[in-house]
């Protein structure tokens, strides 16, 4: 795949996708080779992660920020997991890039970002640069993991 060119201009206060290609992404123009998570503010973090099998909600909620809620003496009635709390930064959506093909993430890794009213989406991970950057555009609270690697 040729060097794709996402963004000419970015802007130096956010983390832009500016660019990718075959094993890698620019982002804000300093190339990656391997799994990143990033959002629009922050510090953009690599991670060894190379397929969809290495992620776990543990991962997930470490990830997005979620933290276990106080629970109630009487709750373990109810059969339920403990509650989560979400933090008032917490992204509105999580785009998984699963690298050349798309993947999807069993629903028990999922299920607590979904409790906790966050989105997931799937996808391979170019279009998940492309997706982050619009959602990233619009102001609104993202976190993208896109994985290098096998997708399955």
């Amino acid at each position: 795949m040729p060097h794709v060119l996402l963004q000419k201009e970015s802007n130096p206060s956010l983390n832009t996708v500016t660019a990718y290609g075959e094993g890698y992404l620019e982002i804000n123009r300093e190339r990656f080779e391997t799994s990143v998570c990033l959002a629009p503010e922050g510090p953009i973090r690599t991670l060894s992660l190379h397929s969809v099998a290495d992620i776990d909600s543990t991962l997930l909620t470490e990830l997005v920020g979620l933290r276990a809620a106080p629970q109630d003496p009487m709750a373990f009635l109810d059969d339920a997991p403990p509650p989560l709390e979400r933090p008032d930064d917490a992204p509105e959506v999580v785009l998984i890039g699963t690298g050349s093909c798309q993947a999807f993430l069993p629903p028990d890794v999922i299920r607590p970002l979904l409790m906790a009213g966050i989105g997931v989406e799937a996808m391979t991970t170019h279009a998940a640069a492309r997706t982050y950057n619009i959602l990233m555009s619009e102001e609104r609270r993202v976190l993208a993991l896109l994985l290098f690697g096998d997708s399955a």
